[in-house]
């Protein structure tokens, strides 16, 4: 606990996870002066990698544009399985001597921002009782979803089943798979992920979908990138395979966008040649554009390999209601189960369900516009993390954490106390989709939750990697929509017009 008589911290970062550690191992190596910690509400480092434990769980996205730019990725698997993922980000943390900022059992409950002290004093749940922290800027890398609450969807007569539920999100370390009738419902890339491992194990599994997704099958294997790192440095290796990566897939989100026709027909066509006989339109057509929600991949076509050799199977369609030995489906089908999975999505939470206030006044951060993808308008020194839609989690934290970290440097030159994305009433803003258009239902039921997105410029949550890429690094701090304040007891280093 920090003493009343202990300087605040320079910077605070609440969540242990992949925004976490990226945002801390950033600040190490570009302002290693800066005093910081994380609260983090498990007991151990990881986030999402910690908590989700269930049969084959692993990225979605491959190890070179899921991992920092700083931190080649020297596994031999391009998709990373759950584990590795971990022993991933705990050797940047140990490499980057974030490990010993790491305050592990901080459950974060409010923020209170102080305009006469300039300080932001949060207050953490711990096995100790409550204890409050004092920092000039915090950082929110807690995630987008409630880590206590799944979405879990009303299905009639769920509770007349009288074999076991499981959740993903809560996965069970002795459950044995092997020999039994499997129902995982959900068509998400959770469910793509879990049906192939269950086959594995030894379970006769049905996916039971309303809708089909959207498939990508690529290899495990990035060939190219083992090659690569048999003549080239590995730094170098990995930044030529990393660029490749987030540019193919920033250009098939655009061509999915422009010509989602072209784009369907052609994943279609993978699919057909995965299934051959098997495939149904049915299954494997989605009444939607590709990239309106994120494509599942499918490592070494995993879930083709099941499906085609019988040992897993595909029902779409309305569960019509649930009875003691299965799922009645509203076309007549009954789907016989000693276990339901329901992987069913996540419930949308912002800042890890902490309360923010300003001088004791709530903030409603939907009521609030983005600015610089983190930051939020008329909101001193905070900044949150949302990722990318349509690219890897840790593109948005290489982005956001370069960009703050130049804030922060440019605070110091000046002798700042205070930065504030400043946005007057009458601003003019025309107000846009902040999820560019997704449709995922997860995002569709947290939407309220949001803040809001400009049409364009910096106060536009933008889902533009290369774009970003190059703004966040190259465009002037100061660009006439930051107010930038001090203590009286200062002497300014900027002009007065810079330091109000």
């Amino acid at each position: 606990m920090q003493s009343q008589d202990e300087p605040p911290l320079d910077l605070l970062i609440i969540g242990a996870g992949i925004s976490g550690i990226g945002m801390a191992a950033h600040l190490v190596r570009r302002l290693p002066g800066k005093r910081f910690a994380i609260l983090e509400r498990r007991e151990r480092l990881g986030g999402t990698w910690d908590l989700f434990r269930y049969p084959g769980v692993r990225s979605d996205s491959d190890m070179y544009t899921l991992g920092f730019e700083f931190a080649p990725w020297t596994g031999d698997r391009a998709v990373a399985r759950g584990e590795e993922i971990l022993s991933y980000l705990h050797d940047v943390a140990r490499d980057h001597g974030v490990l010993d900022a790491i305050r592990y059992r901080r459950t974060v409950r409010r923020a209170d921002w102080d305009s006469t002290s300039r300080l932001w004093t949060v207050r953490a749940d711990t096995p100790d009782g409550p204890q409050d922290y004092r920092a000039r800027f915090v950082f929110a890398g807690s995630g987008y979803y409630d880590y206590d609450t799944p979405h879990d969807p009303a299905i009639p007569g769920i509770a007349q089943f009288r074999g076991e539920m499981l959740h993903p999100q809560f996965w069970p370390q002795d459950f044995d798979p092997s020999g039994k009738r499997i129902a995982v419902v959900g068509s998400g890339a959770t469910a793509v992920t879990l049906v192939p491992a269950l086959a594995e194990a030894g379970a006769r599994v049905t996916m039971v979908q309303r809708t089909p997704s959207w498939y990508y099958a690529e290899p495990g294997r990035d060939r190219l990138a083992l090659l690569l790192r048999r003549f080239l440095p590995s730094r170098w290796a990995y930044a030529l395979i990393r660029l490749r990566n987030n540019l193919l897939q920033y250009w098939l989100f655009r061509q999915s966008r422009r010509n989602p026709q072209d784009v369907s027909q052609y994943l279609l066509n993978r699919v057909k040649k995965e299934m051959g006989p098997k495939f149904a339109d049915r299954d494997f057509a989605p009444p939607y554009g590709p990239w309106e929600q994120r494509l599942c991949f499918v490592p070494d076509g995993d879930l083709f390999t099941a499906l085609r050799e019988g040992h897993a199977r595909i029902v779409t369609g309305t569960i019509d209601s649930v009875t003691d030995g299965g799922l009645h489906m509203d076309d007549g089908e009954f789907v016989e189960a000693d276990v339901i999975v329901t992987a069913t999505g996540l419930k949308l939470a912002t800042l890890g369900k902490m309360t923010v206030s300003l001088d004791g006044t709530p903030v409603d951060f939907s009521q609030h516009w983005y600015y610089r993808n983190c930051m939020f308008s008329n909101v001193p020194n905070f900044a949150a993390l949302f990722g990318y839609l349509n690219a890897a989690w840790t593109a948005r934290v290489d982005t956001v954490a370069t960009w703050l970290c130049r804030l922060l440097a440019q605070m110091d030159t000046w002798d700042a106390d205070t930065v504030t994305p400043h946005l007057p009433a009458d601003h003019g803003l025309t107000e846009a989709d902040p999820l560019d258009g997704f449709s995922s239902g997860y995002l569709n039921r947290g939407r309220g939750l949001i803040p809001k997105s400009a049409a364009d410029g910096p106060w536009r949550l933008s889902h533009d990697w290369l774009g970003d890429r190059r703004a966040l690094r190259e465009a002037p701090i100061d660009d006439g929509n930051l107010r930038f304040g001090r203590t009286p007891r200062r002497e300014p280093l900027a002009p007065a017009a810079q330091l109000p």
